[in-house]
């Protein structure tokens, strides 16, 4: 089942539904289904996963070793999970391809050169927001009205004071 069994046996799920054939089905069709909530009701997902080689991810294990400010990036289970590197890379290949949607893309970030990383994702997350064509209200003239109003509302101090004028809206 996956990768580690026993992580999904502690969420207390029923024994039928954690050995259920299709249980990664549904579980895969719940992602789905919140994310197209979401994105029928305004909001807009964008999913990175970074994939980083098994080469480059020894790499860093070993710089957290050797650089004392990174000692407790490191313990036993980094070293011993990267013996599941097959499993883990089919679970989340399973993952990506039944989760991503023309609605709630997965991009495949290669995190190797973790500068080209944060560039891609920069790039991605820019034209994400340069789709929605978000603007600012604009101000007319029966608003600026109403601004001034406020201003001069606003120019009293509690006690009835006038406080000197400041530039008008």
């Amino acid at each position: 089942m996956r990768v580690h069994r026993e992580i999904l046996e502690a969420e207390r799920l029923p024994e039928e539904s954690i050995d259920a054939k299709d249980f990664w089905a549904h579980r895969y069709r719940s992602i789905t289904d919140l994310e197209i909530h979401l994105h029928r009701n305004g909001t807009r997902i964008v999913k990175f996963f970074l994939h980083l080689s098994p080469e480059e991810q020894r790499r860093r294990l070993l710089e957290r070793i050797d650089d004392p400010h990174k000692n407790w990036k490191l313990c036993l289970a980094d070293v011993q999970e990267r013996r599941l590197w097959a499993r883990y890379t089919k679970a989340y290949e399973e993952c990506l391809g039944a989760t991503s949607t023309a609605h709630a893309p997965w991009y495949v970030v290669p995190a190797d050169d973790k500068r080209n990383a944060r560039l891609i994702v920069s790039c991605v997350l820019h034209e994400t927001m340069r789709a929605l064509k978000m603007s600012h209200p604009s101000v007319d003239a029966s608003r600026r009205r109403e601004l001034r109003k406020l201003r001069r509302l606003l120019v009293q101090d509690r006690l009835g004071r006038r406080v000197p004028r400041r530039e008008t809206v």
